[in-house]
């Protein structure tokens, strides 16, 4: 059994405790006899699995309480695992939910750091910089480029920090290590969407 989360920028597998990724490119040139169970953002991606047989989309399995309108499945997986606390998983873009009592309150969406590169890059040609994930926060910058990463990664870290007062966070995603090391009630779990997935497999006898 392989685990397949497929994203707006590459595709991450996972299998027996092991997790890589490729680009959407080269995910279509996987393939494979076993079974794999996906979840799918990517509009494209959907259509083009629509006919492989082996590749079962879990999205119509997954039963979760909310009131939110359009919550992404990837989000749901992660956020299926978690009973209490904040989700954040920061990749392409940085998505942000507070669970209750195994209820889910809402949450929001901030860019990614790529993203918010390309913003930047946008407004002038002089601020094209690549952000520098280890600027020092603590002294305000003296240069255009500490200032546009000190204004990138402090603004993403306050957001998170002002709306999780004293909950657990737990931080997955690309940049997910990178941003945990901020808090200290913070935990890396780079499983945490496919925890999500195995338990509606295992929920929904899936893989007996």
């Amino acid at each position: 059994m392989i685990l397949c989360d497929i994203g707006n920028s590459n595709v991450d597998f996972y299998q027996d405790g092991k997790i890589w990724s490729v680009s959407h490119a080269k995910f279509k040139d996987f393939s494979t006899r076993e079974s794999v169970y996906y979840i799918c953002v990517n509009e494209d991606m959907k259509y083009y699995l629509q006919h492989k047989n082996n590749f079962i989309d879990l999205e119509p399995y997954f039963e979760f309480d909310t009131i939110y309108q359009g919550l992404g499945i990837d989000r749901i997986a992660s956020c299926s695992t978690i009973s209490d606390g904040m989700i954040v998983d920061a990749g392409s873009a940085i998505t942000v939910d507070i669970m209750s009592g195994g209820m889910h309150l809402g949450g929001f969406i901030l860019p990614g750091i790529v993203a918010y590169e390309q913003c930047y890059k946008s407004i002038s040609p002089r601020l094209d910089v690549s952000i520098n994930p280890s600027i020092l926060l603590d002294a305000l910058p003296q240069k255009t480029n500490d200032a546009i990463s000190y204004g990138v990664i402090q603004s993403i870290i306050l957001t998170i920090e002002a709306t999780c007062k004293d909950k657990k966070i737990f931080f997955t995603g690309g940049d997910g290590k990178f941003f945990s090391k901020y808090f200290k009630n913070a935990f890396f779990d780079r499983t945490l969407i496919f925890r999500g997935m195995l338990k509606t497999i295992k929920n929904s006898n899936l893989n007996e």
